[in-house]
């Protein structure tokens, strides 16, 4: 069985929150939730936990790359010249574009805003990961890959939305169908460690097959860019 390994990333250790999934009976059960310190920092806990699974999934909440044309526009730019590209253009992934189109909900721009810092933290951390475990750790682009560990981008607001939950953070109401926390509280562990639990029904998404890929003919921008794996919201009849 694949193991769900949900990370709330942050740039301060205290700050990540983590959960160890797995899936049972159709539910992600959730069997340890914590977030980091000084002492036990994330990198230290996944490997732990990763030492102990034959094959895992870590979900990441955090911009895995950066928009294309910022990059681009960015290579040659001298101070004081124009860019030569709109803002929405430098500033938007085609991910948090199809994020917005799909469930109606906004991802914070990897581009302009201090998520940037985020990800950064996020890149370290999975570089940390594969020191400690020794593994390549590549991104995950369909659900059947035979890598032992992979890992994927995902958005614990628009998990909400797509299993018909409030998309507030630091909350698991609405999710008791298809997430079992009753090996712990909110009060236990904090909001973080709760964003990290629904990081993990996001991995379980994506391995079930009702997480949205982009389109073949956009896989080079999103090599690029990265990608949110999130399922839509259920259809109403």
């Amino acid at each position: 069985m694949t193991a769900l390994l949900g990370i709330d990333c942050a740039t301060q250790p205290k700050k990540v929150g983590l959960a160890l999934g797995e899936l049972r009976k159709g539910r992600v059960c959730i069997l340890e939730c914590c977030i980091g310190s000084a002492t036990a920092s994330p990198v230290d806990i996944a490997a732990d936990w990763l030492a102990n699974v034959e094959s895992a999934l870590i979900a990441l909440d955090a911009p895995l790359g950066w928009p294309i044309s910022l990059a681009t526009a960015l290579a040659d730019h001298r101070a004081g010249s124009g860019m030569r590209a709109p803002a929405d253009d430098l500033f938007r992934r085609l991910t948090d574009i199809e994020i917005r189109r799909r469930l109606g909900k906004k991802p914070l721009e990897v581009g302009a805003n201090l998520i940037s810092r985020t990800t950064v933290a996020a890149l370290e951390l999975l570089e940390g990961i594969r020191a400690k475990t020794g593994l390549p750790v590549s991104l995950a682009w369909a659900p059947d890959e035979p890598e032992p560990i992979r890992t994927i981008e995902v958005y614990p607001a628009a998990t909400r939305l797509a299993h018909s939950a409030q998309s507030g953070g630091g909350s698991v109401e609405g999710l008791m169908r298809v997430l079992d926390r009753s090996g712990f509280t909110l009060e236990g562990v904090g909001p973080d460690a709760m964003d990290a639990a629904v990081c993990a029904l996001g991995a379980a998404d994506f391995l079930g097959g009702r997480a949205v890929g982009p389109e073949s003919s956009d896989m080079q921008r999103v090599l690029v860019e990265g990608w949110i794996w999130s399922a839509d919201r259920p259809s109403v009849n």
